[in-house]
């Protein structure tokens, strides 16, 4: 199953774009496959204008971005895996999406569905335990 973290970044590109603002990726250079020129990279960070006319050969799929980008004249072509991508807002109001770093779901199956089903059995005897008044009272 695909994240919602690619539609995140899609939509916050999308809306940035249209309202004339300048589209802006924090990435963590620290993760495996990225692909950024390394003279620009700061405390493992490099910040990323993805704007349509900044860039070119833009594309944001389900697993990385990818662009050519210009830097000090000198043309890159950028490779940044999604999972690499810390935030996306546009420059003018930091206005976008955080991402927090994330664990792994756990795949879906029997053990996940064990799981669920304890955790709503613990509850409902929760509720059962409770005992005394309500707490509403009528008030006429």
């Amino acid at each position: 199953m695909v994240g919602t973290k690619p539609y995140f970044i899609r939509a916050i590109h999308e809306w940035s774009v249209d309202n004339g603002f300048t589209p802006q990726v924090l990435v963590n250079t620290e993760y495996d496959g990225v692909v950024v020129p390394e003279q620009y990279v700061r405390d493992h960070r490099i910040i990323l204008n993805v704007h349509p006319q900044s860039v070119a050969q833009l594309e944001m799929g389900n697993d990385e971005l990818s662009f050519m980008a210009r830097f000090s004249g000198i043309s890159y072509r950028l490779s940044v895996p999604v999972e690499a991508v810390m935030a996306i807002y546009a420059r003018e109001n930091g206005q976008g999406i955080v991402f927090q770093d994330e664990p792994e779901a756990p795949a879906p199956g029997p053990e996940a569905d064990r799981e669920v089903a304890d955790s709503a059995d613990d509850k409902a005897a929760g509720q059962k335990r409770r005992s005394g008044a309500p707490h509403l009272k009528l008030v006429k």
